[in-house]
């Protein structure tokens, strides 16, 4: 089968499209023919190997995980032995998080893991382009715990995990303000957040007081940034380590210290999770946000249009 490989770490370069063994699914896998998967973040930082603790999960000194590419959506070619969720011919969509493995024509998946029939009214390259962001998304706002009506800022709202954050708000009831750059401006407000704030013209940190939550999607805030728009009990939260890799240390300290509140949860790659966003999309309650589309054989132009951090929503790569 056709594959993207990395036997290094490094920049985009790395990256190369070759023969290489297809993979046998196990008695409780699925084996899927990926029709379509994206370049996202967590791509990028492994095949990065930034920051420099990813080494810990994916290999000190090269990568053991040869093949990346988390989100996937495409057919099941083959069931193991033990599998009973899914057929032969399932159209299906997931992200295969601590596995990787979709930058390839086909991927084994745990059939009890996040994997799901597809919503039949999504295509193959909208169903690759859910998962990951929404999933981050739901962690995040889960976390933050708020009611119906309380205010929340996204900041990068214009991004994979923004745009899916938005979407998310919205279904809970949230007053959502969102932040992003003047390109995106239409696209965020059409995806439902009650104001958008373009931040070449406007800094959010001007207003004190204002928000329950702050969500920093991209990465690029810090607490000490945003400590004063956040009410007296209000919680940051940021899907990054933080330029001093702070935020860990940050949410342990304002656990027992101080009112305002740092929160960096891990997020949870289930099943459930799965079909929990499976269902918000057949309600017309969320929608994939695709900026470009690939093929395979490009994603060395792909990544180098990621890491550009100029993308709106996913960047997807077409497969088969």
């Amino acid at each position: 089968m056709r594959a993207v490989i990395h036997d290094r770490y490094g920049p985009p370069d790395v990256l190369r499209l070759t023969a290489v063994e297809p993979p046998r699914p196990a008695d409780d896998e699925v084996l899927v023919r990926v029709r379509a998967t994206t370049v996202n973040r967590t791509d990028c930082g492994f095949r990065k190997a930034q920051p420099f603790i990813v080494r810990l999960f994916s290999g000190l000194v090269r990568p053991k995980r040869r093949i990346l590419g988390t989100e996937f959506a495409g057919v099941v070619e083959e069931v193991g032995r033990a599998v009973t969720r899914f057929r032969t011919g399932d159209d299906v969509f997931g992200v295969n998080a601590d596995r990787f493995g979709a930058h390839a024509e086909l991927v084994c998946v745990r059939q009890d893991g996040p994997i799901s029939v597809k919503p039949t009214e999504l295509g193959y390259e909208d169903a690759a382009a859910v998962c990951d962001g929404a999933v981050l998304a739901h962690t995040y706002l889960r976390r933050a715990g708020l009611q119906p009506g309380q205010p929340i800022l996204i900041y990068g709202a214009s991004g994979s995990i923004g745009t899916a954050a938005v979407q998310m708000a919205r279904h809970f009831h949230l007053d959502v303000t969102a932040v992003c750059s003047t390109k995106d401006v239409g696209v965020v407000g059409s995806l439902g957040a009650d104001r958008v704030i373009d931040y070449t013209r406007e800094d959010f940190t001007e207003h004190h007081d204002a928000y329950d939550a702050v969500f920093d999607a991209v990465g690029k805030l810090s607490f000490k940034r945003c400590r004063r728009s956040l009410r007296p009990s209000g919680l940051y939260l940021s899907t990054d380590l933080g330029p001093w890799q702070q935020n860990p240390l940050l949410a342990l300290l304002t656990s027992v210290a101080g009112t305002r509140k740092v929160a960096f949860p891990v997020p949870r790659y289930t099943q459930a999770e799965v079909e929990f966003v499976k269902g918000l999309i057949e309600a017309g309650e969320y929608r994939a946000v695709v900026d470009r589309r690939y093929p395979l054989d490009q994603v060395v132009e792909a990544t180098r249009y990621v890491e550009t951090e100029q993308k709106t929503g996913n960047v997807v790569l077409t497969v088969t």
